[in-house]
């Protein structure tokens, strides 16, 4: 047996379903949180932007200007009862 089928063989091995170590998943059925984050980080940049024309101004917090309640996704939990399938990535 050559040595590329040997790595060919064993990393057939490796690359089968892949689990997730830790069952930690969100609790909404939105996937990310990137377009909430995105509008968020624009409407603090431009808030930002209009102020600097101020002498004395103060800089905004995240928090201040977006409330991560209102996003879709409720933040995450550790979920025991999945089974083997419900695991795989």
């Amino acid at each position: 047996m050559s040595l590329t089928c040997c790595l060919f063989v064993l990393s057939d091995r490796n690359m089968s379903n892949s689990k997730r170590k830790h069952p930690i998943l969100p609790n909404c059925i939105a996937v990310s949180e990137k377009a909430e984050k995105q509008l968020a980080n624009r409407k603090l940049r431009r808030m930002e932007k209009e102020k600097l024309s101020d002498s004395n101004y103060v800089l905004l917090n995240l928090k201040e200007v977006s409330d991560i309640w209102n996003w879709p996704k409720d933040g995450k939990s550790y979920r025991s009862d999945l089974t083997n399938k419900q695991l795989t990535k």
